[in-house]
């Protein structure tokens, strides 16, 4: 089949564009170099939109969250990733995760069995002559990455990424662990919690400082992401560091003491059937052995048998307010838009909707339309509005979608009341422009 666009990267932002431009009637060949000898530091399947840290997309709850927004306005524009992950979801509270492998399969299946998508095994080292999306992500091939950095003039900026641990269900001891809610926020009790009591968590602190970890000597001076902060990074800023953020007892009664324990670690389904368990919050770079020597010290996790370590890899994105207009289109080229982690949006749910409009933005100029862009008080606009010029450009860093992108609400409001009123305005504003 010959092609109408040329899309290169399958993970999530650029299987969410091949979908879109197809089902718009567009023909894509979509280009994806695992499965062709090349692999990247970070995956393990050559399968389409694989999601290699968390399995989780985060809050789906769409009147008080803006992620939640997010996926509600991506659901209602046909997306391809929403619609698989509602289809793969797995327990999680108010969040929605799901199973990584069913979720890839599906996408995978889905673009495969599309009469208007070629999927070619290949990598690319050049950028295209003709319409294209580059949605490389932020583990771009170094080739592709010297191509664009030629063309942009700039070198790509670039931050540390953390990966976390899975465990076998079964290897846990639940006469210690007990099933709760995160943080005990809802009725459903979706993650499993292993106590810690203050001696048990300081000696646990002391060693993340001092277990060894994996060097970088390649990617120094590199700043980590806030948002996938290494769980021994976080040690390191003070001792109740992680009492306030990943290991966080509030509101969760240990079962044999009737009281909040001094430290909680929690793990959260990964797959459909339960039998793995990722720990939430333990990214980290510690060795192995290390990270085994170590997670084994936690209560419940004595005998844990991983179905994989923790690690490490280099993201890379590009310098997007500058780079790119207002329909993610290189200015000095044209003919290529960038979607995805590689413009500098954070996290599976804000790649995705990138790849949306990249896709949808593609679709209307083949057909010779100018699409408005999105209103920035909807959760899509605001992030692509920060993407491409709302961002200062020399500090630029990559961000998740939040009510801070979009524009403040106006007059006094109650605290209480001012995610309502963003949600509620954001969902008028993106059923006008639907419409127009």
């Amino acid at each position: 089949m010959t092609h109408d666009i040329h899309i290169i990267g399958g993970g999530l932002a650029g299987s969410e564009a091949a979908w879109q431009l197809a089902q718009a009637g567009v023909r894509v060949r979509l280009s994806e170099m695992r499965g062709s000898g090349a692999t990247t530091p970070a995956h393990h399947s050559d399968a389409l939109a694989e999601l290699v840290c968390s399995n989780s997309f985060r809050s789906d709850d769409a009147e008080r969250n803006a992620v939640g927004l997010l996926h509600a306005e991506m659901r209602g524009l046909g997306s391809l990733i929403m619609a698989m992950g509602d289809r793969h979801a797995v327990p999680a509270g108010s969040a929605l995760a799901v199973d990584r492998d069913g979720f890839a399969a599906g996408v995978t299946a889905a673009l495969s069995a599309h009469p208007n998508i070629t999927i070619v095994r290949e990598r690319v080292d050049s950028l295209p002559d003709g319409p294209a999306i580059i949605a490389t992500g932020p583990l771009t091939a170094p080739t592709l990455a010297d191509s664009i950095g030629a063309e942009t003039g700039r070198d790509a900026l670039a931050f540390f990424d953390a990966i976390a641990p899975i465990v076998h269900r079964d290897s846990i001891d639940m006469s210690v662990a007990w099933m709760q809610s995160r943080w005990d926020k809802s009725e459903t009790k979706d993650y499993i919690n292993c106590p810690m009591n203050r001696d048990q968590y300081l000696a646990f602190h002391a060693g993340l400082i001092a277990g060894e970890k994996t060097e970088y000597k390649q990617w120094e001076n590199v700043p980590y992401f806030e948002g996938c902060m290494p769980i021994e990074v976080m040690a390191e800023r003070g001792v109740d560091t992680l009492r306030y953020g990943p290991m966080k007892p509030v509101g969760l009664d240990d079962p044999r003491t009737g009281r909040w324990p001094y430290a909680v670690v929690q793990l959260r389904q990964d797959n459909a059937s339960g039998s793995l368990w990722n720990i939430v919050g333990f990214q980290t770079k510690l060795k192995h052995a290390e990270q085994v020597r170590l997670f084994r010290t936690i209560p419940g996790l004595e005998n844990a048998e991983f179905a994989r370590l923790g690690g490490l890899h280099r993201n890379t994105f590009i310098r997007s307010p500058e780079l790119l207009d207002a329909w993610l289109r290189l200015k000095s080229r044209p003919n290529i838009r960038f979607a995805g982690q590689i413009t500098g949006c954070e996290g599976y749910v804000e790649s995705a909707a990138i790849g949306l409009l990249a896709g949808r933005f593609a679709a209307a100029e083949l057909a010779g339309r100018t699409m408005a862009p999105p209103p920035v008080e909807t959760a899509l606009g605001a992030l692509l509005h920060h993407i491409t010029g709302a961002a200062e450009a020399e500090s630029y860093q990559p961000m998740n979608i939040n009510f801070g992108l979009m524009p403040p609400i106006e007059g006094r409001t109650k605290k209480a009341d001012r995610k309502l009123l963003y949600t509620a305005r954001a969902r008028a504003a993106m059923a006008d422009w639907v419409a127009a």
